[in-house]
């Protein structure tokens, strides 16, 4: 059974590898649905929280994908999942790379580029919009995601500042009794 599961980890994380255009949180949306939605491996919430102690974690963004497989089976979880994650879409950046630099100034690899540019922002957008939904439980919590959201989209201050914040008044809403359970 457990090696079942880990072929599947794999065999998951492979095919989310594959949808990372413009990166690791891009797929996010697509991991969500296989994780939460059809696996069941894990609820809404527990996504969101990997995904937040990923993005406080010092390091690539890839790391929540390695989160993810820990909490569905321990080191060798993360081990298979980290491999799962990485290795499809690195052997596709490096096939890439290579027809790239083969096709130099080709009209067709311009525009390529500029298709490319939007979705990988809409995939990103996307990403906000679900992690979101998972997050926001109460109105505190929808509260401090949109005036973060806020701060960090308009504002030309380090997002520290709203991090910073958003923890202090997360201890305080404790405090009161305001946090969900």
């Amino acid at each position: 059974m457990k090696d079942d599961l880990l072929s599947q980890i794999f065999l998951r994380f492979a095919g989310i590898s594959l949808l990372a255009v413009g990166g690791a949180t891009a797929a996010l949306p697509e991991a969500q649905r296989q994780i939460v939605t059809q696996a069941h491996w894990m609820s809404a919430r527990k996504f969101t929280e990997a995904f937040a102690i990923a993005q406080v974690s010092p390091g690539p963004n890839v790391i929540v994908f390695s989160l993810f497989g820990w909490r569905l089976d321990g080191l060798a979880g993360l081990v298979v999942a980290t491999l799962g994650i990485l290795a499809p879409a690195s052997l596709v950046a490096f096939a890439a790379a290579r027809a790239i630099r083969r096709a130099g100034e080709a009209p067709w690899l311009a525009l390529l580029k500029k298709a490319l540019t939007p979705l990988a922002v809409g995939m990103m957008a996307a990403n906000g919009y679900l992690l979101a939904r998972g997050a926001d439980s109460g109105a505190f919590t929808t509260i401090v995601t949109f005036v973060s959201a806020s701060f960090v989209a308009l504002s030309p201050r380090s997002p520290l500042w709203a991090m910073a914040v958003s923890v202090a008044a997360a201890v305080v809403a404790g405090r009161f009794g305001l946090l969900p359970s």
